[in-house]
């Protein structure tokens, strides 16, 4: 099938995601490999987001692909209510992966159900009602995960799932808790409270984070944040639930993004690198007391393809994958030159705000003048910035333009000499958007 074909079909019998479908132009892709995509006319691309933050260990892993391949040989799906080798070897093996005393796992087929799974969890634990989300998040397009998502994708499916409360990101898009981490933590904490306050914390039943907020920001915990977050929810009995459908699995230069900040929540949501997205996989993890609660009383929650044995199979595969390539340990070395690399992009692009990044997790924000104006506003839009991402694509790199922000985020087994090879393209596509800097 040519390239044209491919692509008329595909717009003509498919609907795409957060698009209306005449709008969307589509990128062929014939093959992949490592960290690069091929179109059918033989271009390659370096994939510097991961696909959707998501394809970890790289695209074809060899040793995955003949893992799944043997897998085929044996059970590939049994209903929920059996036990396999799989998955009795896939849970015991998170649950010595996963900090803590998170050991026990419901698995589905991606983050939303895990996370709609998790509200569950927490609502029949507690026996109350209300969730706390932050506006800076990004949880699912499920019913309930889209009310916890406080991005603008959410304001087209209201109203949903009643009782959440959205609150702030110690990093709001406009307003200010402070300067340094110390401040930030300390008054986004105490305004939390108050909230709590307000809201009733005996009404509360968690509060959901991403542990390193992604789509909306990149935005790693200020120092402390983690710590004292956990601190005020004990203090009234509110579950803090983790979300590392994108932080997780190496993503940050640690297994999970909650690491970073030395707790442990009390429900974990995973997916997207657990399998590297070759095959979909979701999980929920609790701490020992919400299991024990739940083996004594009944989790009202099912799903056809709870513990489908192919995907747990690549699941262990991928798992074997990140330790033996040392890809969070990868992650963590090219930290710094990422961080290096933004900071030469800041000093030679007028355009060029600021860059963030934990492990090979990060974004980079542009201006549209030296007073730090966004070069596209809050959910909005500039000429310039869908020419930076055209600009991208036809230089050889895929990543996310959004608003006024870029994504930085590529596979985990990315090498220097092909992140640098990345940031040389952007390098020199960020003239377009100096070109719009107003002085």
């Amino acid at each position: 099938m040519n390239t044209d074909e491919m692509i008329e079909l595909c717009k003509r019998h498919t609907m795409y995601t957060w698009a209306a479908g005449q709008a969307v132009n589509p990128l062929p892709v014939e093959r992949a490999e490592g960290v690069y995509l091929y179109t059918p006319d033989g271009k390659r691309i370096l994939d510097f987001n991961s696909q959707l933050m998501s394809v970890n260990i790289g695209h074809s892993h060899p040793k995955v692909i003949a893992a799944m391949k043997e897998a085929l040989d044996r059970v590939i799906y049994v209903f929920p209510g059996t036990a396999t080798e799989i998955r009795a070897k896939v849970s015991s093996r998170l649950a010595r992966l996963v900090p803590g005393d998170i050991n026990t796992f419901f698995f589905t087929l991606g983050g939303a159900e895990a996370n709609e799974n998790a509200i569950r969890a927490a609502k029949l634990y507690t026996g109350r009602q209300k969730i706390l989300a932050r506006y800076r998040s990004y949880h699912g397009a499920t019913n309930a995960t889209m009310q916890l998502t406080g991005d603008p994708r959410r304001w087209a499916n209201e109203p949903g799932m009643p009782g959440v409360v959205h609150v702030f990101d110690p990093a709001p898009y406009n307003y200010s808790f402070g300067e340094d981490d110390a401040a930030k933590t300390a008054r986004n904490l105490e305004y939390l409270e108050e909230l709590i306050m307000y809201e009733g914390p005996q009404t509360i039943a968690a509060m959901f984070i991403e542990s390193v907020t992604g789509t909306n920001g990149i935005l790693p915990p200020p120092e402390g944040y983690l710590k004292g977050l956990r601190e005020l929810l004990d203090k009234y009995g509110i579950l803090l639930v983790c979300d590392e459908v994108m932080a997780g699995f190496g993503r940050t230069g640690k297994m999970f993004g909650f690491e970073h900040g030395n707790i442990v929540p009390d429900i974990v949501t995973m997916a997207k690198g657990l399998t590297s997205s070759y095959i979909p996989l979701g999980a929920m993890g609790v701490s020992d007391k919400i299991a024990d609660h739940f083996r004594e009383n009944v989790f009202w929650g099912g799903l056809t393809y709870n513990s489908h044995a192919f995907s747990l199979a690549t699941a262990d595969a991928v798992l074997d994958a990140i330790e033996e390539d040392g890809l969070v340990e990868n992650a963590a070395t090219l930290q710094a030159v990422m961080r290096s690399e933004m900071d030469r992009l800041i000093e030679s692009h007028p355009s060029v705000k600021t860059g963030r990044c934990i492990g090979l997790f990060g974004m980079m924000d542009l201006q549209k003048n030296s007073q730090g104006e966004p070069l596209a506003p809050y959910n909005g839009s500039h000429p310039a910035m869908a020419s930076l991402g055209k600009a991208f694509m036809e230089a050889g790199l895929f990543t996310f333009v959004r608003w006024g922000s870029f994504m930085c985020n590529p596979p985990l087994c990315i090498s220097e000499e092909q992140l640098l090879e990345g940031f040389a393209i952007i390098d020199k596509c960020l003239g377009i958007t100096d070109e719009a800097f107003e002085g």
